[in-house]
């Protein structure tokens, strides 16, 4: 074989963990419909946002002072459906139904994952991940956008997405499987002191 078709091979052929343990530690790398896609770490606004709302309904969901409690969270957990690899930015399990944990990697699929979008993420988390996690029987998906600042809801229904509300700035977040609790959208942009307090956001339209 030379070079060149050795090259072509390796190009074609379907990514594998390996391909994936190779990747920069400063990229995150997922394997999606066999192809091995990086993208850089988020960016701040981004993180703050995925980490205000972990913090808003972990409060509540697991640790069950704000809230009822009964589920875990975790932050950017490595999820195997079959060949795909997937990283959502925050997915929770409830907790009669908790994985094991005596792996690096986690196959129960979460009840809820939460993807934060960012430009180099957005038409993966949209598309191919969405699918995926629909085929995995994830329940209950959000898509979080802090540049836009508005909060998607998706339940899964007979194997497909069923659009729910949409959130933004002036209306408070009840949506399930949260919806025992409510809360402003702006607390998701702690980077932005125009958002910081609801009343500060309607006074300056």
């Amino acid at each position: 074989m030379s070079t060149a078709e050795a090259f072509s091979d390796t190009r074609h052929r379907p990514a594998t963990y390996a391909d994936l343990e190779a990747v920069d530690p400063l990229l995150a790398a997922e394997i999606i419909d066999g192809e091995l896609v990086t993208h850089p770490r988020p960016a701040p606004k981004h993180a703050a946002a995925s980490s205000a709302l972990g913090t808003e309904l972990g409060d509540a969901f697991q640790r069950g002072r704000s809230g009822p409690g009964g589920w875990v969270f975790l932050g950017e957990p490595e999820l195997h459906f079959e060949d795909d690899v997937v990283v959502p930015d925050i997915a929770a399990w409830r907790r009669e139904r908790l994985p094991s944990f005596n792996k690096a990697f986690i196959e129960t699929a979460p009840d809820w994952v939460c993807e934060v979008l960012s430009p180099s993420t957005e038409r993966h988390d949209r598309g191919a991940k969405r699918r995926i996690y629909a085929e995995a029987g994830v329940t209950h998906m959000w898509i979080l956008d802090p540049r836009a600042e508005l909060l998607e809801t998706f339940a899964l229904a007979d194997g497909r997405w069923v659009v729910g509300p949409t959130f933004d700035n002036h209306v408070e977040v009840k949506a399930a499987p949260f919806d025992a609790i409510s809360f402003p959208l702006t607390i998701l942009w702690p980077l932005n002191p125009a958002a910081s307090n609801p009343d500060d956001t309607q006074n300056a339209q």
